[in-house]
């Protein structure tokens, strides 16, 4: 009982550390679009060098899983909770990534007027946030209602995605002296749709975990 008590105790450790990282992942994502909308140099930067920090926690959960594996030799429901956490790291880790590409575009387009407002990247920020939140909770609590829920807005993003990007190219081909600029929103809008693709794949793996078998929840 001792035994299965510890081995308890190291997996809510590991989960914790998940936490941790997702948490830093949302900061990450948040202030992206803040920096894009003040123009704020120094805030994109910040999230860029705070991005090695994301890379040191995805690390550590590789290596404790790996460590649990080792020592504890678990099977079915066990052995897989362990093996989605270092899945569920790396798609946080990816998230935190396209927050940095975020910053990188804020950078480029830098302190100048926005050429159109910016609603839908802004509704598309909003719910890629609400789905890494969402599928943390799912994981924490193995619900696959709310893994399901990811999915449907999923599909929000995506149609906002389409949306968005037809704007913008229309714009490009009405204002092509402000090209630079929209072709950094362009990418913006791919970040945050991959971003939410990535939450989509939590919400899979929060299936995995609880059912046993894979299922493709982008169809």
């Amino acid at each position: 009982m001792v035994v299965r008590e510890k081995f308890e105790e190291e997996l809510n450790q590991l989960q914790h550390k998940l936490i941790e990282l997702g948490n830093l992942a949302s900061n990450a994502l948040t202030n992206s679009l803040v920096a894009l909308e003040n123009g704020d140099i120094e805030l994109a930067l910040k999230i860029m060098e705070d991005d090695a920090r994301v890379n040191i926690i995805e690390e550590e959960i590789n290596d404790f899983a790996i460590l649990l594996i080792a020592k504890q030799s678990p099977v079915a429901v066990d052995l897989r909770r362990i093996i989605v956490a270092i899945k569920i790291a790396n798609d946080i880790e990816r998230i935190a990534d396209f927050a940095v590409n975020i910053a990188k575009s804020a950078i480029r387009i830098g302190k100048e007027p926005l050429v159109k407002p910016i609603e839908h990247i802004k509704h598309m920020h909003r719910l890629t946030l609400q789905m890494l939140s969402l599928s943390l909770e799912a994981f924490g609590e193995e619900d696959l209602t709310k893994a399901k829920k990811i999915a449907e807005m999923d599909d929000e993003v995506d149609d906002l995605y389409g949306q968005t990007i037809r704007d913008l190219l229309h714009l490009n081909a009405t204002q092509p002296n402000q090209s630079s600029q929209i072709t950094q929103l362009l990418f913006i809008c791919r970040y945050l749709e991959r971003a939410a693709d990535h939450t989509t794949n939590i919400a899979e793996n929060v299936f995995y975990l609880v059912k046993g078998k894979r299922y493709d929840l982008n169809n």
